[in-house]
């Protein structure tokens, strides 16, 4: 890989560019005048360069690549690649984990690949630079500021590592073509940037009181959080406890995080998506958001964060992945129009139980909700349902419910949750907590509300309550690979009818296909090409 070809963008956007971020912190104004021999000379300088950061992040998201997000929702056993019936079949290939679904998709990957080492890039330069700058008047904002940088490194890399396994791994700003490394280094560095962040971002560095602004900033606990995750999966797929940390010292963090106070379960599972609760007022052509509980609720330990003035002049900041999601082609508010991809497999909808309210929240029944104007003649892959976590909003009269341009394709604002508490209540369970059984039935008694009837916690109650609460969340498929590749194929393995257009379909995927892969995704042939062939191609593709 020359890393010269990927990181121009990131070079000089992490000195240029910070009007492009999301919402509050993000909200910076350009720095035009910025040069990399006039900055990072105080704590100012290293804030502004910190923001670069977190607009890298970001721009994985924004920037019209393939997004790591719905990636990981459509390789699981929850969703189906769908899209329209006329689209190439890019989708399919991760579906069914098989080329031949449309071999001359060759570089799905590429722009996803540019955008991660663009925003690792921005992270290894601050880090460089942090050393020269003067922080004289602040010196405890440095290791904040260090913490902040090398979370969102481990957050990228653990992102690149699940995607690809074996990555070029840089831990400083360089245009050298290196090889891959194996996976074993690069979740060491994840592992020691995440306890560096954990240990050195104070724990009131940004109190939950201003959670408005602060669900998009690393602190010690999504650190804790993050790190949890990156342990269940490493020891998981690879059976190895060979980490520079400890199950006891993981479980550890999240205690502490639980413990602090700064976080809890919303009331109402549907509270936390607009799609699931917001209410259309025809007669005003509004949407009653009355109990939305917010981007910054309680719940959210990490976001990843967008908002509506995104453009076609430059302006990246828009969550540009949710139109895909979104019905094909269709308004029906509060839910508003978009490809159709990801649609819902029936297999999923039918193993919720009834008094399950995460069901109506997580899922749009087309029919059942008498959404009389979907026409699936250019579905493909139609189930009869649809993510309803993440799809676009849309006012009574069909008009985009974004700010900005009101374009529905890059003015959608929805932050994507990268940490919920329940996840970290799961995760602590799961790890053997003494209160394990609390907080298996803290996440149950929400999610079935008057109907609760309890169930004994197990690793394998566990794994399958995670199913139903993160369904759409880009866990689902990784919670299932952590628990070995045949484990896995039993549940993504499957036959499906379905209709593509008008015509009776079937969505299969077949173990072989699966195993070949060993779960992990084709490098883009760009790639290998500009690393002169240094890069070696995945198993399976």
């Amino acid at each position: 890989m020359n890393t010269k070809n990927i990181t121009v963008t990131g070079i000089l956007l992490s000195f240029l560019c910070f009007s492009s971020c999301s919402s509050s912190f993000l909200d910076v104004e350009p720095m035009t005048n910025v040069l990399e021999n006039n900055f990072y000379k105080n704590v100012a300088d290293a804030e502004m360069a910190l923001v670069g950061c977190y607009d890298g992040y970001q721009r994985t998201a924004s920037n019209g690549s393939l997004s790591f997000n719905v990636v990981a929702d459509i390789l699981s056993d929850v969703s189906f690649g769908g899209t329209g019936n006329t689209d190439n079949r890019a989708y399919q290939v991760l579906d069914r984990f098989d080329k031949n679904e449309s071999p001359s998709d060759n570089n799905l990957f590429d722009g996803t690949w540019t955008d991660y080492y663009a925003a690792i890039y921005r992270c290894n330069i601050l880090l460089e630079k942090l050393e020269g700058a003067d922080f004289a008047s602040n010196p405890a904002a440095k290791l904040r500021i260090e913490g902040e940088t090398r979370f969102l490194r481990g957050l990228l890399y653990f992102d690149l590592v699940r995607l690809f396994e074996r990555v070029p791994l840089l831990v400083k700003p360089t245009t050298e073509n290196v090889p891959q490394a194996e996976a074993k280094a690069t979740y060491d560095v994840i592992v020691d940037d995440l306890i560096f962040a954990m240990e050195n971002i104070p724990a009131d560095a940004y109190p939950k009181a201003r959670a408005s602004v602060n669900d998009g900033r690393a602190t010690r606990y999504a650190a804790q959080a993050l790190l949890a995750r990156v342990y269940l999966f490493y020891t998981g797929y690879y059976a190895k406890e060979d980490l520079a940390v400890s199950k006891a010292q993981v479980l550890a963090g999240l205690e502490e995080a639980i413990s602090s106070g700064e976080f809890a379960l919303v009331s109402s599972f549907a509270s936390l998506w607009p799609a699931a609760s917001y209410k259309p007022n025809a007669a005003e052509n509004t949407l009653d958001r009355t109990t939305y509980a917010g981007e910054g609720n309680s719940e959210v330990v990490f976001a990843q964060k967008f908002n509506s003035t995104q453009d076609y002049n430059g302006n990246t900041d828009g969550n540009r992945w949710l139109v895909l999601l979104g019905l094909r082609n269709t308004n029906a508010s509060p839910y508003g129009q978009g490809w159709g991809g990801g649609t819902v497999s029936r297999r999923f909808v039918n193993e919720f139980s009834a008094s399950d309210t995460r069901k109506v929240a997580s899922i749009i029944d087309i029919e059942g909700e008498g959404i009389a104007n979907f026409d699936s003649k250019d579905q493909r892959e139609y189930t009869g349902f649809a993510n309803k976590k993440y799809t676009p909003t849309a006012l009574p009269d069909g008009t985009s419910n974004t700010g900005g341009e009101k374009d529905f394709q890059i003015s959608q604002d929805q932050d994507f949750f990268v940490i919920r508490y329940a996840d970290v209540l799961l995760m602590a369970a799961e790890l053997g907590s003494a209160n394990a059984q609390s907080y298996f039935d803290q996440v149950r008694r929400r999610a079935h509300q008057g109907a609760f009837t309890p169930l004994a916690v197990s690793k394998a109650n566990i794994l399958r309550e995670r199913k139903f609460e993160f369904a759409f969340e880009g866990i689902r498929y990784w919670d299932l690979l952590r628990q070995g590749l045949e484990t896995a194929a039993t549940s993504l393995v499957m036959t499906e009818n379905v209709l593509s257009g008008t015509a009776p379909d079937q969505v299969v995927v077949r173990r072989e296909n699966f195993v070949a892969t060993k779960g992990f995704m084709q490098i883009p042939s760009n790639q290998i090409t500009r690393s002169s062939g240094l890069l070696v191609q995945n198993a399976g593709w």
